[in-house]
This record gives structure tokens, C-alpha cells and sequence, in this order.
């Protein structure tokens, strides 16, 4: 009887380190986040770069309203999905407002983030301009405890969901003129200058970025066909940097556009649209290039945008 009593609390021990190192396998999978950044949403490319730069919000006096949705590595369970809305617009002369949301989950992990945007517009020239964006609003990280397979009362899940919704901002600028674009951001700024906020496992927390485009007519000085050479540079903590290039072919004739992006993280990004004067559609799809493309069908991302009470 002691004998048998011995092998149960043996192997009770035993299931229990093999939950905790389930769940420190889980909380580690924030590998999948990483390569959300790695591979960011397409469309900041063109149609929206208010997603990753908060300068660019109001650029114009209409209200922009933007929905992307995003699901990665479609044959893995638990793959990386987000979900993303933006809403920007000029309420005033050099002024822009805007509301950045943000919804990102991967395996148990899902992540929320709500930015509220206020941006200057200071006019330079004829048609050039300068533009600074500043954003703040609340960031929040938690487990899915109804989806663990494991012991809901392990310290390691009460350790995770126990960190609280905390207060973070970007902030961007950029430069613009009829065909020119330069635009940089330090993302995530409490993470960036307060050391404490490295603890809320951000191994893919997105140091900075910038990017430049340049559009060139195909045909003399008519914009009916455009082509638009892209580049980009991204630091991710703990990655190695990352370099952008690509770029956008415009039909503005007959409102479509097509867009091939290359990163050096080992992808391809393809994407085509059709882009109006009162919405746009756009559908992208990115291809693995690396050890992940034996393993995964790759990502597409779905985008909507509308353009309302514009003058």
C-alpha cells in the first residue's frame, strides 16, 4: 500500500514538471508575436501608414477608416491572428486626430493595444510639409486560462495574468511632398525608455522604424500609371535588423494598385487593391522564404478602408 501511495505522489511530481515546462514553453511562444513584427502588416506599406507611424494621422481633411485583419501560418493551431482599426482625420488647420486599435493573439497569448493620436502638419513649402504624431493610450497582455491544458492554479499563469494594463505611446515624424515620403517612429516609448517594462516578456518589441518612397510616372508626367520604389529599416529587440524593399505599381486610370515587398527576416509580401475615391479593398499575402516555409501555407491579410466627409 506504501509502495503504491509512493508511485502516485512520483508521478503527480512528475505531471506537475511536465505542465511547467508546457507552460514555460507557452509563455516562450511569444515567438509567434515575433514574427508578427517581423513580418508587420502589409498594408503600412501605402494604405496605411498611420499603423506603424502616428504622424501621418490626418494627413487630409477626411476621416480615414481602416480594418485589417491578418492571420499567419495557417496550418498551425494556435498561429498568430490580428485584427486591427484605425481612425484618423484633420479636425483642424495643421491637426490631425486619431484612434489606433490594435488586437494581436497567438497560441494563448492575446494582446490589446488602444492608442488615442494627436499630430501637427507644418507646412515647409508649395507641397512640402513636416509632420509630428505623438500617441498614448493603454497596452494589456493576458494568458487564455479556458484554452490551457494544464494546472490552472501553476504560479506561472497567475504570474503572467497578474501584470497589469499599463500606459505606453509612439511617436513618429515625417517628411512629404507631392511624390516624396520619409517617415520614422520609436514605437512602445515606455518600453524604450524605462527598463522595468522589459519584464512583460517583449522579445519582439519593435525598437524602431523608418521607411522611404518615391513615386515616378511610367508615362511622361501623367499619373495614370505610377511606380513607387519602397525601402524600409526596422530594429526588433532580439533580432537581427531588418531591411524592407519593394516596391507599389499604381493604375490610378482605373483605381488598382499591385505591390511586391521583400524582408530580409526571409519573406515575401504580394498585395493588390483597388483603391476609389470613397473606400478602398486591398488583400496581401506573404510568402516564407526561410526554414518556416516547410512548415507553414504563410499569411494573408485582408484590408478595408473608407474615406467619409471629405470636402
Amino acid at each position: 500500500m506504501l509502495k503504491y501511495i509512493s508511485m502516485k505522489e512520483n508521478y503527480s511530481k512528475v505531471r506537475l514538471q511536465v505542465v511547467k515546462l508546457f507552460l514555460s514553453a507557452i509563455l516562450t511562444s511569444m515567438l509567434f508575436p515575433c514574427y508578427a513584427q517581423l513580418n508587420p502588416s502589409q498594408s503600412i506599406y501605402y494604405q496605411n501608414r498611420y499603423l506603424y507611424n502616428p504622424a501621418t494621422a490626418g494627413m487630409n481633411d477626411v476621416l480615414n477608416i481602416n480594418t485589417n485583419y491578418r492571420k499567419q501560418w495557417v496550418e498551425i493551431p494556435g498561429a498568430p491572428v490580428a485584427a486591427m482599426f484605425t481612425a484618423d482625420k484633420q479636425v483642424a488647420d495643421r491637426v490631425g486626430l486619431g484612434l489606433n486599435i490594435n488586437d494581436d493573439q497567438a497560441g494563448l497569448i492575446r494582446q490589446t493595444r488602444i492608442m488615442g493620436t494627436y499630430a501637427y502638419h507644418l507646412p515647409i513649402g508649395e507641397t512640402e510639409q513636416f509632420h509630428f504624431g505623438l500617441s498614448l493610450g493603454v497596452d494589456n497582455s493576458r494568458l487564455n486560462t479556458k484554452n490551457a491544458i494544464a494546472d490552472l492554479t501553476d504560479e506561472q499563469i497567475a504570474a503572467y495574468n497578474v501584470l497589469k494594463p499599463y500606459v505606453d505611446g509612439d511617436f513618429g515624424v515625417a517628411y512629404t511632398d507631392n511624390r516624396l515620403y520619409i517617415g520614422a517612429a520609436v514605437p512602445n516609448l515606455k518600453s524604450a525608455f524605462f527598463k522595468s517594462a522589459d519584464y512583460r516578456f517583449d522579445a519582439d518589441r519593435m525598437l524602431f522604424i523608418t521607411m522611404a518612397s518615391y513615386k515616378i510616372p511610367v508615362v511622361s508626367d501623367n499619373d495614370d500609371f505610377v511606380l513607387e520604389p519602397i525601402g524600409g529599416f526596422r530594429m526588433v529587440k532580439g533580432y537581427d535588423n531588418i531591411v524592407d524593399f519593394g516596391a507599389n505599381f499604381f493604375m490610378n486610370k482605373y483605381g488598382l494598385y499591385m505591390q511586391s515587398i521583400y524582408h530580409t527576416s526571409q519573406s515575401i509580401g504580394v498585395g493588390a487593391g483597388l483603391d476609389l475615391d470613397d473606400y478602398a479593398l486591398s488583400f496581401s499575402y506573404n510568402i516564407e522564404t526561410g526554414r518556416m516555409h516547410n512548415y507553414t501555407n504563410g499569411a494573408f491579410e485582408l484590408g478595408l478602408k473608407l474615406k467619409l466627409f471629405g470636402k
